[in-house]
């Protein structure tokens, strides 16, 4: 139980820092009893994926982002789930600026945050 305590208060604390200031309203580790070389909720093994509302949607992912850089987004407001299903400790983090710059914290493979998308301009998947 106090394993369980720590994962979430890690959890919680990094949201805080990955959104600088936007509103988060969960973050939790991924399915860790799934195998590593597979989909999750409808994201592919190696992508990261945003989710139209602060739910899995059913397992279909609004946006799938497969490269490494940075990729603007479009018209990306309110609280949206981000996933990032990477492997080999690739991370994915949020920024304000338009060419991947001004970002929060990195969020580590496997791991999910319901987060406000509406101050962020671009989304930049780290190696």
């Amino acid at each position: 139980m106090t394993k369980n305590r720590t994962r979430k208060a890690t959890a919680y604390a990094f949201a805080a820092v990955l959104t600088a200031g936007a509103a988060v309203t969960m973050v939790s580790p991924a399915h860790a009893e799934d195998s590593e070389a597979q989909a999750r909720h409808g994201c592919p093994y190696g992508a990261v994926c945003i989710y139209p509302q602060d739910n899995w949607n059913g397992g279909n992912p609004e946006h799938v982002y497969h490269s490494y850089g940075a990729h603007p987004l479009h018209e990306e407001y309110g609280v949206q789930r981000l996933f990032n299903n990477q492997y080999g400790g690739a991370t994915v983090s949020l920024c304000k600026g338009t060419d991947g710059t001004n970002c929060g914290t990195e969020m580590d493979p496997n791991t999910y945050a319901d987060v406000d998308f509406t101050p962020f301009n671009t989304i930049r998947l780290n190696p």
